[in-house]
């Protein structure tokens, strides 16, 4: 999300009267934390109770993919919800709508987890690429049909292997077990404890 910021994206949709939001299955607190600790620039809007996520799926703008199990378990095994954090309803993978004033669709994109993508874990369409296809979308009637999802977008990064996510989980949790990269309040940012968490594999192996 900080990539909006960085490329001009966030300013250049702005300076055409528009806005950004980055909207989670987080509580509010964690949405805000989160906002703070990254700097993205964008609004921050927590949706535990997937409200915001519901009425687009219901005015067919976009379908998001819902996790409502974490790790192997049902919700109601310890490897759900943790005391400091509720997903009444799951949480919901990554995506991106892009809305005209009209309410015409000019952009979507979801995510569909899978093995390549560290099951949603990575793999984002670049800001630049979801801009020009916006201004393409904004040349087009007021009249024209909503934009088709996007399924070869350009993406931020290559995939990453599947024994370096595993290998980044373990070592995010001592290599005790794995822990996922989660905003957390009072913490360090994911950005930090994921550099922390490599340092940890060399040093681990030499051991």
């Amino acid at each position: 999300m900080r990539g909006y910021a960085k490329a001009g994206v966030l300013d250049a949709i702005r300076e055409a009267g528009g806005e950004v939001y980055a909207i989670t299955s987080e509580p509010q607190t964690l949405a805000r934390n989160a906002e703070e600790d990254w700097e993205t620039g964008l609004v921050h809007v927590g949706d535990p109770h997937q409200e915001i996520a519901g009425a687009c799926a219901e005015r067919g703008w976009l379908s998001l993919f819902i996790n409502d199990r974490v790790g192997d378990g049902p919700r109601s095994s310890q490897w759900t919800v943790a005391d400091w954090v509720s997903h009444p309803k799951g949480y919901f993978q990554p995506g991106v709508l892009a809305l005209g004033r009209e309410g015409r669709v000019l952009y979507r994109w979801r995510c569909r987890p899978s093995r390549q993508n560290v099951g949603g874990a990575s793999g984002r369409p670049t800001p630049s690429h979801v801009w020009r296809r916006v201004e393409a979308a904004l040349r087009e009637p007021t009249d024209a049909p909503d934009a088709a999802p996007d399924a070869a977008p350009e993406l931020d990064a290559p995939p990453t292997p599947w024994p370096l996510f595993v290998a980044l989980l373990l070592a995010n949790g001592w290599f005790l077990r794995p822990v996922p990269f989660d905003q957390r309040a009072g913490e360090d940012t994911v950005p930090k404890r994921i550099r922390n968490a490599m340092l940890r594999i060399p040093l681990f192996a030499a051991c």
